[in-house]
């Protein structure tokens, strides 16, 4: 066995006095509390993150195909479902779903008040899967294939301010000239927690909107494209734009709400800053520990220099028992910081007030790569501080330190 790692066990943790002991638990305990509190923080904010760009993605598609305009109106001028794109899209491989839209703005009245809307028109490509999990109450749509239903689904904002509810029959105003208006029922509550949506948007049959601007059967507003991951956005941006007809445009979804996307990127900065700290003061305790453990163990190493032990010898036993120190540490802080992190992702625990945060509980994001980096980082930054307390050690006199008290 080696001869440094050798008296490094025996004075470890089971080996040594209770002022040792003491020593050694307060820096396992830091490093673990850091260690914890770091995965727990980077899980929060990848879940934030991934909660709110899911359900920006979720509502408007990772990308829109529109016709181009000179107006700056909320309604779209319309394009064709026989367009080269609408008709190819499913030669690209990364697009996992399409989905036809229009826009029209209307006024809608409650039992006091009148709320200006702009209702979403969708179509039978609608993919009810993906929004039922916004559904509060009620059901979903119900489009025909032929004719109009004449339903809509309210966020719950709009239905909470207008003291409307599931069931109630509704007039919708358009505006446009000759005004025109339809009456509907509100089969469905929403709710996704973003102002963006939730205050302004209800949904609708895209045949509606077709009848009232005079649109034929086979011409959209838009068509929202759904991808399979997000890990390649510009590349399949611009393999998409390459694709689409010359009349039309792509708009990326975080270009459009440029202002949720930087808020999201902006939280990483005071994440980033706050890690940092935490990472410094824990690995700066176990160097300062290990330094204290140095100076109470001066009589050892007197006699072990003069017993001939080397100064690199003393310096081995001195960093793996920082070593021990780290592992415990990255064990321990594994354990409680993925452990309360499992148990908030599946018993949602840890509420939070969805008014201010867009969502109602604490989200996690189980991002494993960023996971083992910060790992990896902490075990290399601190096997490299360690380094600095055991150099103490070749200052040491041995005839001096033997005698001390």
């Amino acid at each position: 066995m080696n001869l440094s790692y050798f008296i490094a066990k025996r004075i470890s943790f089971k080996g040594s006095g209770g002022f040792s002991v003491t020593i050694y638990k307060i820096a396992v305990g830091s490093l673990a509390l850091g260690l914890a509190v770091s995965l727990i923080a980077f899980m929060v904010l990848g879940g934030f993150q991934k909660t709110i760009s899911d359900t920006v993605y979720g509502f408007t598609g990772h990308f829109q195909v529109q016709r181009f305009t000179m107006s700056n109106d909320f309604e779209e001028s319309p394009f064709s479902l026989k367009s080269d794109f609408a008709q190819n899209y499913k030669r690209l491989d990364r697009i996992i779903g399409v989905q036809s839209f229009a826009h029209k703005a209307a006024l809608i009245k409650g039992e006091d008040e009148v709320e200006g809307i702009l209702m979403k028109g969708v179509g039978q490509d609608f993919d009810s899967l993906r929004f039922k999990s916004y559904l509060i109450e009620g059901r979903l749509l119900k489009i025909p294939e032929e004719g109009t239903s004449n339903e809509v689904m309210l966020s719950s904002f709009i239905a909470n301010k207008l003291k409307l509810k599931v069931g109630d029959k509704i007039t919708l105003y358009f505006v446009q000239e000759p005004p025109r208006f339809r009456r509907v029922e509100i089969v469905g509550i929403f709710r996704t927690y973003l102002e963006n949506f939730d205050e302004k948007i209800i949904l609708g049959e895209l045949q509606t909107i077709r009848n009232l601007n005079g649109w034929s059967s086979d011409q959209v507003g838009g068509m929202e494209i759904f991808l399979e991951d997000i890990d390649h956005l510009q590349s399949d941006y611009s393999e998409i734009e390459s694709a689409i007809d010359y009349d039309l445009k792509l708009i990326d979804s975080q270009e459009k709400y440029l202002e949720i996307f930087d808020w999201l990127k902006l939280l990483d900065t005071n994440v980033y800053v706050f890690i940092g700290l935490i990472g410094f003061v824990a690995i700066f305790n176990v160097a300062a520990i290990l330094f204290i453990l140095i100076m109470e163990r001066t009589q050892m190493i007197g006699l072990l220099k003069a017993l001939g032990a080397s100064n690199a010898q003393i310096r081995k036993v001195f960093f793996w028992n920082g070593i021990n120190i780290l592992s415990r540490g990255l064990m321990i802080g594994n354990a409680v910081g993925l452990g309360l992190a499992f148990l908030q992702d599946q018993f949602r625990f840890i509420p939070l007030e969805a008014e201010s945060y867009y969502m109602s509980y604490v989200p996690i994001d189980w991002n494993w790569p960023i996971l083992i980096f910060l790992n990896i980082g902490i075990i290399v930054l601190t096997a490299a501080i360690l380094w600095i307390p055991v150099m103490v050690i070749a200052k040491v006199d041995p005839i001096k330190s033997i005698k001390f008290d």
